[in-house]
């Protein structure tokens, strides 16, 4: 059996925008969503700026329970559980009040931590010996699986349900895990996504290593700049994205608007050998994982309109460039128009995969391509591969946007990358 796989919802809860409607708007205006963080200064950070999603309180008392919330302390199953319940909602789904699971439907919400304040508050607890304060919740918040356990639950999922991890390349993954699990028939329908964990405890390492800028601090809205020449390290973020993928055939059925077409995609790793290391893509592997999932498609590499970024605002961003234009073969004004939606949001770790294939999924849906903002000075290195024509600093809309294709690179030397197509039925 092979079934085709479209996209029928979306939820997003993003450092610019939380919820679709309100997503869209952001990323055509070029709506920056870092702010300065005075906690991270109080802590001495280098980095003082993030991206922070602003989650309104009646959107959690929507999906949450007074019971839920009652010593609930773990953002990324907050906002995990709120961008897949929007999803499966805006896909023209109902929530399953009966006795029995959904054995039809599933979920793979990924995240590469789980609970840290509510992991930091027990530690605090345990160490003054007072284990039985604990609280009956304490165990499910800081399980890396507590997303998806906390999700499947509201929707009473049958069919897999599960948390994948994979560095950054994370929500990406989870969106082929479900693909597969779809194109094969083993399922009706999955939520795909991931999410993040926000805050000092999860970024503490990143500025350690000094990948973070610093020197933004008083500009924060400027502080991420894929591509550009004086891009100094990324910007912290979280949030979380959700797709509901389907089988053609089920969203016919029941007349669900589709938002685009999944074609394929490849998932591998570099090994951490060559030029690969634990924090930085072998180049050898990301171009196997690209002409792969374009093989995997059915569609050659000129098919390609347009490229939605890993592009983190490091000096790794010429490296991927590169990387593209070597794989698909294709340079100067022959690229594909490429963007980074992280020069808006920061980079959201393991959420950023599903937050980007959700906007990819909604340019080719409205058939636009969002600007880069803050990518007004090019890298030379860059601009050596492809025309700066190529990267959209304002609103655009091609006249061609069938296919995008979108790429995560983990550490880890871990890589996924997927193929979206406009639906034409």
């Amino acid at each position: 059996m092979s079934n085709r796989v479209v996209i029928t919802g979306l939820g997003i809860v993003s450092p610019n925008a939380t919820g679709t409607e309100a997503f869209i708007e952001a990323i055509k205006k070029g709506k920056s969503g870092i702010r300065f963080v005075r906690e991270l200064a109080d802590l001495n950070f280098s980095c003082c700026i993030a991206g922070l999603p602003d989650v309104p309180a009646e959107l959690v008392k929507k999906y949450f329970t007074s019971l839920q919330l009652r010593n609930f302390n773990s953002s990324g199953i907050l906002y995990g559980c709120i961008a897949g319940m929007e999803a499966w909602l805006d896909g023209g789904m109902s929530i399953n009040n009966s006795d029995e699971a959904d054995y039809d439907s599933g979920l793979i919400m990924g995240t590469g931590s789980a609970g840290v304040e509510k992991t930091r508050e027990a530690i605090y607890k345990v160490d003054g010996g007072e284990v039985r304060r604990l609280g009956s919740n304490t165990l499910t918040q800081t399980m890396v699986s507590g997303v998806s356990a906390y999700l499947g639950g509201m929707l009473g999922l049958g069919n897999q349900v599960t948390t994948n991890s994979a560095a950054c390349s994370t929500g990406t993954e989870a969106v082929l895990m479900a693909y597969e699990r779809i194109k094969s028939g083993r399922a009706v329908r999955m939520i795909a996504g991931s999410t993040c964990d926000h805050g000092p405890y999860v970024w503490a390492g990143f500025d350690a290593i000094r990948v973070m800028t610093y020197k933004f601090n008083d500009f924060p809205e400027k502080g991420s700049r894929p591509m550009s020449r004086t891009a100094s390290g990324f910007v912290p973020g979280s949030g979380a994205g959700a797709l509901l993928l389907e089988s053609l055939d089920s969203a016919r059925q029941r007349g669900a608007r589709i938002y685009a077409e999944v074609l394929g995609g490849e998932v591998n790793s570099g090994g951490q050998r060559g030029d690969g290391t634990m924090t930085v893509q072998n180049s050898a592997a990301v171009q196997r994982c690209i002409r792969n999932a374009v093989d995997s498609s059915g569609i050659k590499p000129q098919d390609i309109d347009a490229i939605d970024g890993h592009l983190t605002s490091t000096s790794k961003d010429s490296l991927e460039v590169r990387n593209w234009a070597e794989a698909i073969n294709r340079k100067g004004e022959g690229f594909p128009y490429i963007n980074s939606l992280k020069s808006m949001t920061g980079h959201c770790l393991t959420a950023s995969g599903s937050i980007e294939c959700a906007a990819a999924v909604l340019e080719l849906y409205g058939q636009f391509l969002y600007p880069s903002i803050n990518c007004e000075d090019v890298k030379p290195e860059i601009a050596e591969i492809i025309s700066e024509s190529r990267i959209p600093r304002e609103l655009t809309f091609p006249e061609r946007l069938n296919i995008i294709a979108k790429a995560s690179l983990g550490f880890g030397d871990v890589n996924a990358c997927i193929i979206f197509s406009r639906f034409i039925d």
